[in-house]
């Protein structure tokens, strides 16, 4: 029989129920407080009508009735579903379509617009406290997924259409063993920071399912802003294992040195979600008292492929080895095999595109079988999209062959935003990248033709995209142009577009 995740977690909350759980608004809870919040929760979903199978969609932040949920959910064979609210309405709305959840729950922080907007789709709108149980009420169950599956996070594709990852029970409990086997530092005794939003893959399997699955306790921060809050439960709680994307970790290094503050209580500290600075290594060292673990996921990998274990083994610059169970392969661009190496075999040295299977990587995308053959290959191959360079085994990312921008931690697909602008009248070509941007890691810049005759500003364009787009999404920058530099099959030369902006970064840093 299939373990799930649910069954570990519960035999942890029975084993020692007074042990505390998670830190929330400045107190601790024990496992026994969750097992009574999850089955107040399991409770409502029954009585409202949910069943194995059913998906339900979440929009909040980290709090005590979220981890309550998914548990809730996982105990009656749900599927749980977490949202970003901040994706807009347009794009939640197609993404609920897709999913055809059984309730959306949304907190009292979503807007009121919002959760009209669900309500006029026909959707089950629940309002929910966010340290407390579900009101009363009746869902809408519809085809039911298969009994194994546990998370669904959605993502906007390369159009801007919804695209949606199901991962199963397997799948997560494979990936964070093979992160336990991996990094010796993680341990029962750890406290982890949960700061990571629950919608993002990494926040949710490494920040919110690993402390439960291990039995360790968590603190809950419901937004990383301001920066402050977040510094101040890493030191009153206290976290000392930290999870971060790189631009979170700029911006408490940042606070620290202007404070002058230094932590010493920090046991072990990853980044991950996007490329870390590593000209800022020394201050990160010196401001957390520990230096930096660099890893690497994606969310159709559930979602960490690789780390740097421990700092005397890390490699600066690289995301370290792959974790247990992963089987790794280089292939060019047209998807040809350059090397392969199975786990145990002697490791991988060359360039190419990355692909990975193991047990931890997905089966698909939900419901999108045409979307699922362009990057899923026979015999369980995934093509992560990243053109990486591999050093005894060590995995380098040189370049995304998929474009993808991230900012703060945050997939922006360019093709989105291109499709929005073009629908400008003055607009005939638009292309997006991403471009150094300090803090945050990346910003989207535009570099746009503009129409014979056409009579358009970058602000113009800027405030056309903020009334379509997410507030990530939205092109910092607008730079009009002539002409784009192109394959000689005819395709824009992104990659091309990158350097610039990366050179332009450079000598603008090395003049300051």
């Amino acid at each position: 029989m299939t373990e799930r995740l649910n069954e570990i977690i519960d035999g942890n909350l029975r084993a020692n129920p007074g042990a505390r759980c998670y830190w929330h608004a400045g107190t601790w809870h024990t496992r026994e407080d969750l097992s009574v919040l999850a089955g107040d929760c399991e409770t409502a979903l029954r009585d409202a009508g949910f069943s194995g199978g059913q998906r339900l969609v979440a929009l909040m932040p980290n709090c005590p009735t979220a981890l309550a949920l998914v548990l809730a959910t996982w105990r009656l064979g749900g599927v749980f579903c977490p949202l970003n609210e901040k994706s807009g309405e347009a794009s939640l709305l197609k993404t609920l379509n897709l999913l055809r959840p059984f309730a959306v729950v949304v907190s009292s922080s979503v807007r009121k617009e919002l959760a009209d907007a669900i309500t006029g789709a026909g959707w089950t709108c629940v309002p929910c406290p966010e340290e407390g149980i579900l009101p009363l009420f009746t869902g809408a169950p519809a085809e039911p997924d298969a009994s194994d599956l546990c998370v669904i996070f959605s993502t906007s594709g390369t159009t801007g259409d919804p695209k949606a990852v199901p991962l199963t029970h397997a799948n997560l409990i494979d990936n964070c063993r093979a992160c336990l086997e991996h990094v010796p530092g993680l341990g029962p005794e750890n406290a982890f920071l949960n700061v990571l939003p629950n919608f993002h893959a990494f926040g949710f399997t490494i920040s919110l399912t690993l402390p439960l699955l291990l039995g360790a306790a968590q603190v809950l921060v419901a937004n990383f802003m301001p920066p402050q809050r977040t510094l101040q439960a890493i030191a009153e709680a206290p976290a000392d294992t930290l999870l971060l994307v790189p631009a979170m970790l700029n911006f408490l290094t940042a606070l620290l040195e202007r404070s002058g503050r230094r932590l010493s209580h920090i046991k072990l500290l990853i980044a991950g979600g996007d490329r870390y600075n590593t000209q800022m290594d020394s201050r990160v060292t010196a401001a957390f008292g520990v230096p930096v673990l660099e890893g690497y996921g994606i969310t159709e990998c559930s979602p960490v492929l690789a780390v740097n274990p421990a700092a005397a083994e890390r490699r600066l610059g690289t995301v370290g080895r792959p974790l247990p169970r992963f089987e790794l392969q280089l292939r060019d661009e047209e998807g040809r095999v350059l090397e392969s190496a199975a786990e145990g075999q002697s490791p991988l040295s060359g360039e190419g595109v990355l692909w990975v299977r193991g047990p931890s990587v997905a089966a698909g995308y939900y419901r999108a079988p045409e979307v699922t053959a362009e990057r899923f290959a026979p015999g369980g191959w995934f093509n992560t999209g990243d053109y990486v360079q591999l050093v005894e085994g060590r995995i380098k990312i040189l370049d995304r062959v998929t474009d993808i921008i991230i900012v703060g931690g945050f997939n922006v697909y360019p093709q989105e935003v291109e499709k929005v602008l073009s629908e400008h009248p003055a607009i005939q070509t638009a292309v997006v990248v991403g471009t150094p941007a300090g803090l945050s890691g990346e910003i989207p810049k535009a570099f746009v033709i503009a129409g014979k005759d056409a009579n358009v500003t970058a602000k113009e364009l800027i405030r056309f995209c903020k009334e379509r787009l997410a507030h990530y999404k939205v092109p910092r920058e607008v730079e009009f142009v002539t002409e784009l530099p192109i394959s000689s099959t005819g395709k824009v030369l992104r990659r091309v577009l990158r350097q610039r902006e990366r050179e332009k970064s450079e000598n603008k840093a090395n003049k300051n």
